[in-house]
């Protein structure tokens, strides 16, 4: 059966530039839930986000089940903010009997304040599609972001 990674880290750490290096590395099928939001709803999602968000990550393990259920590497191209998401998305996979590995991506502070500035900029300019990321979601995402511990099995990614 195949394997299903899943990343693992803040926003502008490079989760999404891993996840399509990986993609191509072991031939994988990319799955992001910024991908299916922004294509559904664009950056107009408001207060139901969350919401969206949450329902998009079912579907997407859903999916990473049945491609590996034909053989189909995965990568699931999501942030896994909290020891609780990670805990039960490796009790999923790990249920269905699929290989599943977390992948934590993380830059020096300096670095993220710096990629954060690069998207938005990107944003403005019209060359990127992702979420603004303005001083409250940074300050929200360092609020809600739980860093994985040794215990939690997780390879550390540095060089993104």
């Amino acid at each position: 059966m195949a394997k299903v990674i899943s990343l693992c880290g803040l926003i502008c750490t490079g989760k999404t530039t891993y996840a399509q290096k990986l993609r191509k590395e072991i031939k994988a099928a990319l799955l992001s839930v910024d991908e299916i939001t922004l294509t559904l709803f664009h950056d107009d999602v408001g207060e139901m986000h969350d919401t969206y968000v949450e329902r998009a990550e079912k579907y997407i393990y859903a999916k990473a089940v049945e491609l590996a259920e034909v053989g189909i590497n995965s990568v699931l191209d999501i942030g896994l903010w909290t020891r609780v998401e990670r805990d039960e998305i490796r009790a999923y996979f790990e249920e269905k009997g699929i290989d599943f590995e977390i992948h934590y991506l993380t830059v020096p502070s300096e670095e993220w304040h710096r990629r954060i500035e690069k998207r938005n900029a990107d944003i403005t300019a019209g060359k990127c599609r992702a979420y603004y990321v303005d001083s409250g979601l940074a300050e929200k995402c360092l609020g809600l972001f739980e860093p994985p511990q040794a215990d939690e099995d997780i390879y550390n990614v540095c060089d993104n």
